[in-house]
């Protein structure tokens, strides 16, 4: 069987990870890949957005399935090429896709299917958005409504840090085109959890619930990022929990899907904030999430195969089994380069501790240097160290002590990733 994954990042690391251990007879590309995903497969040095030159590679190489990691290609309507030339794609359409590249979408789709989420405005005016600002009490979430890599979202302490937020997003474009609109939204009190639900346009499977840390530095403070570390799983994420999820949001979202004629087919990413009022979504996303995936496949004891290639090839999930898990914990610690999240240096050299066991380092933002073939950093988000281990605690350990032994200049790492669980004393094994 021939697999082409695109993307480059540590998600996609770990994808290719996990289907080459559902089938090591797979011949896997990825395009553009990376280093780290270079031991398993062909790179090819094809961009995500590249659609055409993906379709030619896909059909050249007579691809039996492409699993699409980012959002970027999604928007760009990768999957309706993929279906028009009658290449299996598991990822939404374009049209399904915009539950996460427009938030005035996700959030007007919700509303009408009566989905628990925020109050929100939308806005494109600076002034409107402003005067709006009356009607929300503090603190207040300004997010940019388009794709803006996981950072589009301030949460503001107090009217004026809201007003400097909407200058920044509508008039300073700090976010580009994604901040041409806004949403100002209500901000909610509890704890967040990402749910992924594996989808075939009229049903619907979950995967184990994880919990990511978007904030840069120990303790949830600085500023939002793509994510510094996730763990799984997670106590809060109790069968009752995740049976109240399927029914009151992502069922009536799949179904709100098809009324506006979008079915979503692929992986729903389902951002939650767990209140005292239950469960209620702060965003959704089209596709599998990062870092989040690379907590969540080492613990997938069955086949991550088996459920995408039905709804690439348009079948159904009706004889699909559900997923089977490890009864061990993950902790995944992110390895970011200097600056990052704001203007990131590259070109630092890496130098990686020997293998342990119960240990994958999936790479993300690495690079080999042309003239000498050292391996360097080449984005925000480094690596992704994750352990698995019988107990959190054991995991946690296990995850920062190998992420703190990798070696470059200005290297930046949270130490803390999991500390929620770990404040309530929770022991899975």
């Amino acid at each position: 069987m021939k697999v082409l994954l695109i993307g480059g990042g540590g998600r996609e690391h770990a994808l290719a990870w996990k289907l080459c251990r559902d089938d090591p007879t797979i011949e896997l590309f990825v395009a553009p890949g990376n280093p780290g995903i270079a031991k398993l497969g062909r790179c090819v040095p094809i961009g995500v957005d590249k659609i055409n030159e993906l379709v030619n590679l896909a059909d050249g190489e007579q691809i039996d399935l492409t699993i699409v990691g980012p959002e970027s290609p999604l928007e760009a309507g990768l999957v309706n090429l993929f279906q028009i030339h009658g290449l299996p794609v598991f990822g939404p359409t374009r049209e399904a896709a915009r539950i996460e590249t427009s938030k005035r979408f996700a959030k007007e789709l919700m509303v009408h299917a009566g989905i628990p989420t925020a109050r929100a405005s939308q806005h494109s005016d600076a002034r409107e958005a402003k005067a709006t600002l009356a009607n929300f009490s503090s603190p207040v979430v300004v997010k940019a409504s388009g794709l803006a890599g996981g950072k589009g979202v301030i949460v503001a302490q107090s009217t004026a840090e809201a007003e400097r937020a909407i200058d920044a997003m509508i008039g300073d474009r700090v976010f580009g085109n994604a901040g041409r609109e806004i949403l100002i939204e209500e901000f909610m009190e509890g704890e967040e959890l990402s749910l992924f639900a594996i989808s075939d346009g009229q049903q619907a499977i979950p995967l184990l619930a994880a919990q990511d840390h978007k904030r840069l530095l120990e303790g949830d403070f600085g500023p939002n990022t793509g994510g510094m570390g996730a763990y799984a799983p997670t106590s809060i994420a109790t069968p009752e929990l995740v049976q109240r999820v399927m029914a009151q949001i992502v069922r009536p979202t799949l179904a709100a899907m098809r009324d506006a004629a979008s079915p979503f087919k692929g992986l729903l990413y389902v951002g939650l904030m767990i209140t005292d009022e239950g469960p209620k979504v702060v965003e959704f996303n089209c596709r599998f999430g990062d870092p989040e995936t690379q907590a969540l496949m080492p613990l997938m004891d069955s086949s991550l195969l088996e459920l995408v290639a039905p709804v690439a090839g348009n079948g159904s999930l009706s004889r699909a089994r559900d997923p089977e898990w490890k009864r061990l914990c993950a902790v995944t610690t992110v390895v970011a380069a200097a600056g990052y999240p704001h203007k990131v240096r590259t070109g630092d050299v890496i130098e990686l501790p020997p293998p342990e066991d119960g240990v994958q380092v999936f790479h993300a933002g690495t690079a080999r240097d042309p003239l000498t073939g050292e391996l360097v950093t080449a984005g925000g988000r480094v690596l992704s160290v994750t352990a698995v281990a019988p107990s959190l605690i054991e995991a946690t350990e296990l995850s920062r002590s190998h992420a703190e032994r990798v070696s470059f200049s200005g290297k930046q790492l949270r130490r803390d990733i999991g500390w929620r669980e770990l404040m309530r004393g929770a022991r899975v094994t």
